[in-house]
C-alpha cells in the first residue's frame, strides 16, 4: 500500500548535527509542576509572553483513531462494522489521502479479522497502520500483517515514568530507544507516541529524546515519526502562552530544537477543556502535519478532535482535495442506524438539528433567503436541507416551509402556504400555545398532523402493506420465469417446476401458464388441500378476458391486480402475472399465480421499512414502470 508520506534519506532533512544539544535532565524527584497542576484547583494558564512564528505545514492531513482511541469509548465494534467504517473513511477523504492513515489494534481475533478484511479491499487511503504496547515481542506482529508502520506508546511526563511506570527518565528513553531499534531492524517505521506531552519536561526530556529518535532516523534510514499526545486536553493556543502547555510554542520546539521535520510530528489531542478541535488545527498551523482524531469525536474520556469537524477545518483552510463531504451524513445515519450510537441533537454537521432554527423571525428569514441563517449550502454539501422548529410564531410560511424541507418536497409536490390543510395545522399550533404551552412543536407531532390534514403526501398503512406484499410477490414470480424450463413451454416440465414453486411458497393459491392465445396450458398447481377445489378448471379454459393476460400481452410487463375475494377458498387474494419468454426474447406464454394476501404479509418478515412518502413514490413508479426483469 503506498504512502506518500513515508520519506526516506532522499529527502532533504533538517541537519541534526547543527541543532543545539539538548541533554536529559536526569532527577531524582519528578517534576509534576505543581504551580500549573495543582490538583486540588483547576489548572493554571501561564504565560511566559514570548511568541513563536505561525509557519503552516507545507501539506496537512487527517489520521484516524477510531478503531484504537475511539473504541475505548465505547463497547467494541464488530469487523463487520469496522470494515463499513473504514469504507466510508475512505470516501470522505478522498483519492489523495486527506484522510491518510488509520490505525488498529492487533490483539484480538476480531481486531486481527477487521485488518485482514479491510487491507483485502485495497484502498489507497486510509493506510492501515497498527498500535503496539512497548514491548519487543509485540513488534513482529506488525511485520506479520504487512503493515509499513506502528504506533508505540513513549510516555513522556514525570507522571508516568515516575509515578506509573516506575523508573527514572534514563531508564524509560533506554528503553523506548530499544524497542524503536528492533522495529527499524524489521523495516518499519516507528511513531511515538508521546503521552502526556503537555504535562512534560520538554527540553529536559522531551526534546533530548526527539533528538536521539531523529538521530537513529538518519543512521537507518527510514523515518520516525512522533505523536505528540495532549493525553488530559491541557493544551493551550493563547499567543505568549507557557510550556508545556502551548501548543504552539510545543510545535516550534520539536521543530526548530529538536530537528524533526514537520511531516513527521502529528498532534493528538483530547477534549476535557472543550479545546480538541482548536488545539488540532493550530497544530497544523505552526508546522505539524498530521492532525489524529476519530469519527463523532468519540475517544476516551471526553473524546478526540471529530473527523467531520476537520475535514471541515481542512476545506476552509486549503480546499476540498478530493473530499466529499456528503459522505459525513452518511457516517452519522450508519452510527445512529446500525451501531445504534445516539448523536446529540445539535451536535454540529450530523446531528438532527444542527441547521434547525426555532426562532419565528429567522424562518422568516430563511423563507426569504436561507442564506441568512445557514452556514452554507447545507443540502449541497452535507445533504442535510436546512429546517426550522414550529412555535407559536412560525405562521403558515413557517409551517409550509418546515414540511417541503422536512419531506423533500421539490417543484410540483411544493405545499404552498395556502393550502387548507396547512391552515389548519397552523390553528392546531396556535390552541397549542394558547392553552400554556411553552415548548416547541416536535418533528413526531407535526409529522402526524402533515399526515392527518395533508394525506395525499402519504401512504397509507393498507397501500404499505400492499406495496410490501408486491414487491415480494413480483421478485419471487420473476425469479421462476427466468429459470430455463419455463421457456420451454414443455408442460410436463414446467408442471414440476411449479409444483416446487407453490410447495417453496405456501401462500401461493395456486399457479398457472397460459399460451398466448390465452389457453391455459398446464393444470392448476396447488397445495394439496386446495387441489380438489380446482379439479375442473384446468387445462384449455380461456382466459383471454382477463386483465392479468391482457395487462402483460400488450405491455410485456410484470402485471398486479387489485385485491379480490376467491371464488375458491373465500379468501383475499391478489393476482401477479408476468410474460414467459424464450431465448430471442419472444414472448411465447403468460405465468400467473393467485397469492393469499393476508398469509404471505405474514411470511413477508424480511421486507425493509421504508418513508411513507418514498413509499408512495416507489409503488407508483413500480406499478407503471415495472418491465419484465426490470420491475
Amino acid at each position: 500500500m503506498e504512502n506518500n508520506m513515508v520519506k526516506t534519506k532522499q529527502e532533504k532533512k533538517p541537519v541534526t548535527s547543527k541543532l543545539k544539544k539538548f541533554k536529559l535532565k536526569e532527577l531524582e524527584e519528578p517534576n509534576l509542576y505543581k504551580d500549573i497542576f495543582p490538583y486540588s484547583e483547576v489548572s493554571a494558564i501561564v504565560f511566559d509572553h514570548k511568541t513563536v512564528p505561525m509557519k503552516p505545514a507545507k501539506e496537512i492531513f487527517i489520521t484516524d483513531t477510531t478503531f484504537r482511541d475511539g473504541q475505548q469509548s465505547r463497547p467494541p465494534y464488530t469487523a463487520e462494522q469496522i470494515v463499513a467504517i473504514f469504507e466510508l473513511l475512505s470516501k470522505l477523504g478522498g483519492p489523495n489521502g486527506v484522510i491518510r492513515q488509520s490505525e488498529f489494534f492487533l490483539y484480538s481475533k476480531k481486531d486481527k479479522d477487521a485488518v485482514l478484511k479491510c487491507l483485502e479491499l485495497g484502498l489507497p487511503y486510509p493506510e492501515i497502520t497498527s498500535w503496539i504496547r512497548a514491548a519487543k515481542e509485540d513488534v513482529p506482529l506488525v511485520k506479520q500483517f504487512g503493515l509499513k508502520e506502528t504506533g508505540i506508546l513513549t510516555s513522556v511526563s514525570d507522571y508516568h515514568i515516575f509515578l506509573k511506570l516506575n523508573k527514572k527518565r534514563s531508564q524509560a528513553m533506554d528503553g523506548y530507544l530499544g524497542i524503536v531499534k528492533s522495529i527499524l531492524d524489521l523495516g518499519i517505521i516507528p511513531r511515538c507516541h508521546f503521552e502526556d506531552v503537555t504535562r512534560a519536561d520538554i527540553h529536559g526530556f522531551c526534546i533530548p529524546f526527539a533528538q536521539e529518535l531523529m538521530k537513529l532516523r538518519d543512521e537507518s534510514g527510514i523515518d520516525i515519526k512522533i505523536r505528540l499526545c495532549d493525553t488530559m486536553g491541557y493544551g493551550i493556543t493563547y499567543p505568549g502562552a507557557a510550556l508545556p502547555r502551548s501548543v504552539d510554542k510545543l510545535i516550534y520546539a520539536f521543530i526548530h530544537d529538536a530537528g524533526v521535520p514537520g511531516h513527521l510530528l502529528e498532534w493528538h489531542g483530547h477534549n476535557d477543556f472543550h479545546k480538541a478541535m482548536i488545539n488540532a488545527t493550530t497544530a497544523w498551523l505552526y508546522g505539524c502535519s498530521a492532525a489524529n482524531s476519530t469519527l463523532l469525536g468519540m475517544g476516551e474520556r471526553t473524546g478526540n478532535p471529530p473527523i467531520e469537524g476537520l475535514i471541515i477545518e481542512y476545506i476552509a483552510l486549503r480546499g476540498r482535495n478530493g473530499i466529499d463531504t456528503t459522505v459525513i451524513t452518511d457516517i452519522a445515519e450508519y452510527f445512529e442506524k446500525e451501531i445504534g450510537v445516539k448523536i446529540p441533537y445539535n451536535y454540529p454537521f450530523v446531528g438532527s438539528g444542527f441547521n434547525v432554527t426555532s426562532a419565528g423571525v429567522h424562518a422568516d428569514g430563511l423563507i426569504k433567503c436561507e442564506e441568512i441563517y445557514n452556514i452554507f449550502d447545507t443540502r449541497k454539501i452535507l445533504k442535510r436541507p436546512i429546517t426550522t422548529t414550529i412555535t407559536d410564531k412560525s405562521g403558515n410560511a413557517g409551517i409550509a416551509f418546515w414540511i417541503n424541507q422536512r419531506f423533500n418536497l421539490e417543484g410540483n409536490k411544493v405545499v404552498d402556504k395556502r393550502h387548507p390543510g396547512i391552515s389548519k395545522i397552523h390553528k392546531w399550533v396556535m390552541e397549542q400555545y394558547e392553552a400554556g404551552r411553552i415548548t416547541s412543536i416536535s418533528p413526531e407531532e407535526m409529522e402526524k398532523k402533515v399526515r392527518l390534514y395533508l394525506p395525499e403526501h402519504f401512504m397509507s398503512e393498507l397501500e404499505k402493506i400492499k406495496y410490501i406484499a408486491e414487491k415480494a410477490a413480483v421478485a419471487a414470480v420473476n425469479q421462476i420465469i427466468e429459470h430455463p424450463l419455463m421457456k420451454t413451454m414443455d408442460t410436463e416440465q414446467q408442471e414440476t417446476l411449479m409444483q416446487g414453486f407453490v410447495d417453496e411458497h405456501p401462500s401461493v393459491q395456486f399457479a398457472y401458464i397460459v399460451d398466448m392465445n390465452g389457453r391455459k396450458t398446464t393444470k392448476n398447481i396447488t397445495n394439496i388441500e386446495d387441489r380438489a377445489k380446482y379439479e375442473n378448471y384446468g387445462v384449455g379454459t380461456d382466459q383471454s378476458d382477463r386483465q392479468w393476460f391482457i395487462n402483460p400481452l400488450r405491455t410485456g410487463k410484470v402485471f398486479v391486480s387489485d385485491f379480490f375475494i376467491s371464488k375458491m377458498t373465500g379468501v383475499l387474494c391478489f393476482t401477479v402475472s408476468a410474460p414467459i419468454v424464450n431465448e430471442q426474447d419472444e414472448m411465447i406464454g403468460i405465468f400467473g399465480v393467485d397469492i393469499q394476501f393476508e398469509d404471505w404479509v405474514k411470511r413477508a418478515e424480511d421486507m425493509e421499512e421504508m418513508d411513507h412518502i418514498t413509499l408512495r413514490a416507489e409503488y407508483k413508479e413500480m406499478k407503471s414502470k415495472a418491465k419484465h426483469g426490470h420491475h
